[in-house]
């Protein structure tokens, strides 16, 4: 459909029928084991980005890389709720020197909402409860699903404490890493779980 260069990730339809595509800017890949995985930034990494691609023509528009002057790193996934406005999640970018922290962010697709909901490391999926007023996200590293009160458009609940947003719906012991996830229609929270125990689990928060 379209070559956006960089490090396509999480897509989805828009209500204009357009590909919304969070774009982390591209990975070193390491062999491991025959398999390759994701780690640094790539060398040509330029910046994380939002794109809208036309699925007819394969014509990219990269629609933003910062966010009131701060660049994005690893834009994630995304989920759309019943306004036509979409969440998003920046996993951040691993460096040489550090690991960069994202969060989760809301934006219209006519960028004229554009605005960072809660900071917080390692957010990798995105989503929305049936009734959209609690939004979900899984953290890769910390191992755990966190929900977050939506209490206007890009606007969630103040955490309880500055840095760590949300409360805990599920954590996992071990190695279980967490990625992208969805909700069913009955709410639960189905979230893909990488290493100790690949697959996918459904969650009742």
């Amino acid at each position: 459909v379209a070559g956006p260069g960089g490090g396509p990730n999480g897509l989805a339809v828009g209500p204009d029928g357009a590909l919304y595509c969070c774009n982390n800017g591209g990975f070193a890949w390491t062999d491991q084991d025959g398999m390759l995985i994701p780690g640094m930034a790539a060398d040509d990494y330029e910046a994380g980005r939002l794109e809208r691609i036309d699925i007819e023509t394969g014509e990219v528009i990269r629609l933003f890389d910062s966010i009131d002057g701060h660049a994005l790193s690893g834009p994630n996934d995304l989920v759309f709720d019943a306004d036509g406005g979409f969440w998003f999640t920046d996993l951040g970018k691993v460096r040489s020197y550090g690991h960069d922290h994202g969060g989760l962010y809301y934006a219209r697709p006519d960028t004229s909402l554009v605005r960072r909901a809660a900071f917080g490391p390692n957010m990798n999926g995105v989503g929305l409860s049936p009734d959209g007023r609690t939004v979900y996200a899984a953290l890769t590293n910390d191992r755990q699903i966190i929900a977050m009160d939506v209490t206007g458009p890009g606007a969630v609940g103040a955490p309880a404490l500055a840095g760590f947003p949300g409360r805990v719906v599920h954590g996992w012991a071990g190695r279980t890493l967490l990625d992208s996830l969805a909700v069913d229609a009955e709410g639960h929270v189905c979230v893909a779980t990488l290493l100790e125990t690949p697959g996918i689990a459904s969650v009742d928060p």
